[in-house]
Formats: structure tokens, C-alpha cells, sequence
């Protein structure tokens, strides 16, 4: 047996007098030395990507884009960057989207005022501009995802996503003629119905309609938590139907102080048929995305709306914000949240920023 006691040490007598290392001592000014170092992690650019929780690609970007009746592109002036894209042009705009590695759009329509009617009977019109534009680009990209707005704003003389009858907004007349519009989109082609209304019980009787049809295969995106936010601005103008509006959208859309709400609103849909949720606005509701992704672990997309983007890009050419480093940063801040699809005005350049990274 090995005497342990007479084991020998080794010598510092044996190691060159430059190899020795000198004794350890602890900072006079931070008394003991601080063993974890959270910075270690971060001192190269391939170790913060090593380490990185989140992951922003171009897979989680949906491009929303507006189409209009006429030829050729027209600016958003309250959106810089952003154009009304026409049906002469779609298929080429389109292309440029898919060259850059966005695989979904989500298409949202400019309707003329002469369209507009109390009844909304363009919004279930098979031959209508959404439907010509999904019917299009599906024959030119099968592969792109098409995503169809489902709501009746842009339709209506009043404004507003439902029927409205003597100051009222209709919940089950208005679920009505949105079963019709989410049925003709689906006969066109689309591959997503998404419910932005904010109706009561629209979810389940668009997903029985559907699945009556024979269009099972259609999924749908279902605006669960969309707030009657001021950040819609911009959106409005994009589409026409700021001018029409009547009054404000309280009385369907949620009131921005509840969060519980959200959840309860959420259930639902998901109760109802919903294959993925939205939380909108974007970013002033990034507490609303983590509290979804963490009590439902579904699918969930978030929405960086008109007025987030236009704040970015106004700040941007006020020289007060970098806007390249301001985009990236808001959409990393989505996926961090738990956000799995983002809709973004500024998917393009993101697309581009992450091919050049």
C-alpha cells in the first residue's frame, strides 16, 4: 500500500524561474475578484453568435403589401419606401421579394370610394382586386405563401371591419359576409385566411365554412389579441379607409391597459380553429407576445405596424436613428418575445441585410 503521507509534491524548484506564475493577488478596488464574468461572452463576434438565444432569419418574415386598381406603383406618403403596387407590376414586385428569400406575402387592397357600400359587397366579390391579385401571383410563384386579409374596412362606406347599422357595429351579420370573403379568397387561391375584424365567434364559423367547401387545407391566421391602437394610422391611409371611418373601433378591437384580456381572447380563437395567432400592434405589446408564447406554446406572429415603421423611418431621416441597425434591433426585440412570424413593412431590407451579414 502507498504510503500517502510520503507521497513527494511537486517542486518550484523544477520549473524554469520565467515560467512561474506570480502569486495571485485580488484588486485593492474590487476586494474579491469576481469569478464570473458574464463579458468573457461577449468579447468576439463569434462567440455573441454562439451564445446567442434568438435568431432573427428571413424564414420569419411575412411582407404585407398593397395593391391597387390602377398601373404602376403609387407612394404611401406617410410610409416611406412603401408604393401601392398595381396588377401590372405585382408579379415583378413579387419576384424581387422571393430573388431576396421572403417566402410569404400578405396582400391588403386600396379600394376606389365608388366601391364602397354599407353592405360591403365588394369584399365578396370573386372577381375582386384581392382576388385577382392572389390569383396572379399563385400562377407565377406556387411556392410563395399568400396570406388574405379578412376584414371589412376596406370595403365599407363607414370604415369599419363589420356591418354597421345605426351607429352599431353587427357581430353576427358582419361574421356573415366573412365567411363569404374568407371563401372566395380561398377559391382563389390563398393559402392563409386572416381574421382581423375582431368579431365574436368568427373564427370557428370561417373554419366550418372552409371546411364545408372542401378547403380544409386552408390555415388561418387568426388577429386574437389586435388592439384599438393609434399606431394604425399610416395603414389606414395606405388602404383608404382612414377618410371613412366613423368614430373609433373600441368597441371591438381591445382596450390597450388589458393583457389579461389577451389571453382570454387567445383561448378562443384557439378553441375555434385558429392555426396561428396575431398580437398587434407590434412592439408596444411585446409583453403580450411573451405572455401568449408562454401560456399557449403555439404558433404566434406579430405584426410591426404602419406607424411603428414610419416612426423608424421618420426618426431615420432625421438623422436621429441608424435605420439599418433601428429595423434589425426591432425585429430581433420580436423574436425574443417569442414572436415565430413577424409582419413587417420592412421585410425587403431586412432580407437584404441578412444576405449581406
Amino acid at each position: 500500500m502507498t504510503d500517502l503521507s510520503k507521497k513527494e509534491t511537486p517542486s518550484l524548484r523544477a520549473v524554469p524561474e520565467q515560467e512561474q506564475a506570480a502569486p495571485a493577488r485580488a484588486p485593492e478596488s474590487l476586494g474579491a475578484y469576481p469569478q464570473i464574468r458574464l463579458r468573457r461572452n461577449r468579447r468576439a463576434g463569434w462567440i455573441r453568435r454562439m451564445v446567442a438565444e434568438n435568431r432573427l432569419t428571413v424564414d420569419d418574415l411575412i411582407w404585407p403589401v398593397f395593391v391597387h386598381d390602377e398601373n404602376g406603383r403609387k407612394p404611401v406618403a406617410s410610409m416611406p419606401g412603401v408604393d401601392r403596387v398595381g396588377l401590372d407590376c405585382l408579379v415583378d414586385t413579387i419576384g424581387k421579394g422571393s430573388d431576396l428569400g421572403l417566402g410569404a406575402v400578405a396582400l391588403f387592397p386600396y379600394t376606389e370610394q365608388a366601391l364602397k357600400t354599407s353592405d360591403c359587397e365588394e369584399a365578396v366579390n370573386p372577381n375582386n382586386l384581392i382576388c385577382r391579385a392572389v390569383r396572379q401571383i399563385k400562377q407565377a410563384f406556387p411556392e410563395v405563401g399568400v396570406i388574405c386579409d379578412v376584414a371589412l374596412d376596406p370595403y365599407n362606406a363607414d370604415g369599419h371591419d363589420g356591418l354597421v347599422r345605426g351607429g352599431e357595429v353587427l357581430n353576427d351579420q358582419s361574421i356573415e359576409v366573412l365567411c363569404q370573403q374568407a371563401l372566395i379568397q380561398a377559391q382563389a387561391g390563398c393559402d392563409v385566411v386572416a381574421p382581423s375584424d375582431m368579431m365574436d365567434g368568427r373564427i370557428g364559423a370561417v373554419r366550418t365554412a372552409l371546411d364545408e367547401a372542401g378547403l380544409n387545407h386552408v390555415a388561418i391566421i387568426a388577429y386574437a389579441a389586435k388592439y384599438a391602437s393609434c399606431f394604425y394610422g399610416p395603414f389606414r391611409d395606405a388602404v383608404g379607409s382612414g377618410t371613412n371611418l366613423a368614430g373609433d373601433k373600441k368597441t371591438y378591437q381591445m382596450d390597450p391597459a388589458n393583457s389579461d384580456e389577451a389571453l382570454r381572447e387567445v383561448a378562443l380563437d384557439l378553441q375555434e380553429g385558429a392555426d396561428m395567432i396575431m398580437v398587434k400592434p407590434g412592439m408596444p405589446y411585446l409583453d403580450i407576445i411573451r405572455r401568449v408564447k408562454d401560456r399557449f406554446a403555439v404558433p404566434t406572429s406579430a405584426y410591426q405596424v404602419s406607424g411603428e415603421y414610419a416612426m423608424i423611418k421618420a426618426a431615420a431621416a432625421n438623422g436621429w436613428l441608424d435605420n439599418d441597425k433601428a429595423v434589425m434591433e426591432s425585429l430581433l426585440a420580436f423574436k425574443r418575445a417569442g414572436a415565430d412570424a413577424i409582419l413587417t413593412y420592412a421585410a425587403p431590407e431586412a432580407a437584404r441585410l441578412l444576405q449581406a451579414d
